[in-house]
């Protein structure tokens, strides 16, 4: 490290848990969905779980830390051009946070989850399982809904997922950049003008209020529909 580059505060804590949670319960999603059977249950419960942290995440990406707000990763068009030639200007700091391609796939993959999540609460498979909210809708509805949800809403996170990875591992591979260690450790050694994420113990506790709040509310509505 020389005197122009420090260890920047990039992704706070509640954003990384917020990143695994989420792998892990989309994980999670997608084999109880392949097993079937009593696993449903559990595939319920994961969908439940996807639906807290969504609810989380979209708050959190409004008075969350620095890198992890909505407004400092959605770009102009001609900032992703420029980007995308390589004439990206050194204050933008676009490959800090999320890059304006980065920024695409996340708000894809949140769109998508978000979209999955609501065809799954009114999804029925006409056997055993269905979703809290089928009662409130119509027949015609909830299988259009479950259509999607089964077919091309699984398919199309899977494909996310593995573009996903394999960004990350062309990152690595190709660019020498690593994306994992900075979601793990939070932190990056970058130019000391970088501003850095507030990360506080009085912000994680803003965090976990709202995550309560959130499952809380989730809670709530998927009582609704017992």
């Amino acid at each position: 490290m020389t005197d122009t580059t420090r260890l920047v505060r990039i992704w706070d804590l509640p954003t990384r848990v917020f990143h695994w949670a989420l792998a892990l319960a989309v994980l999670g999603s997608v084999i109880t969905a392949k097993i079937g059977g009593n696993a449903m249950a559990w595939h319920y419960r994961s969908g439940y779980l996807i639906f807290t942290l969504l609810a989380f995440r979209i708050l959190w990406g409004l008075i969350g830390g620095h890198w992890s707000r909505f407004r400092n990763f959605i770009y102009a068009p001609a900032t992703l051009l420029r980007y995308l030639r390589g004439q990206a200007r050194p204050e933008e700091h676009l490959d800090v946070g999320h890059s304006p391609l980065g920024a695409g796939s996340v708000f894809a993959l949140l769109a998508l989850l978000m979209l999955q999540v609501g065809t799954g609460l009114i999804a029925d498979d006409e056997i055993a399982s269905s979703g809290p909210f089928v009662k409130f809708v119509s027949s015609a509805t909830s299988s259009l809904a479950s259509g999607w949800h089964k077919n091309f809403g699984q398919w199309l996170i899977i494909g996310l997922v593995l573009l996903h990875l394999g960004a990350i591992a062309f990152y690595r591979i190709r660019r020498g950049r690593d994306l994992v260690g900075p979601m793990l450790s939070g932190d990056k050694t970058l130019a000391g003008d970088v501003p850095a994420s507030a990360d506080g113990l009085n912000r994680r506790g803003l965090a976990l209020m709202l995550a309560a709040i959130c499952a809380s509310i989730v809670g709530w509505l998927v009582s609704l529909g017992g």
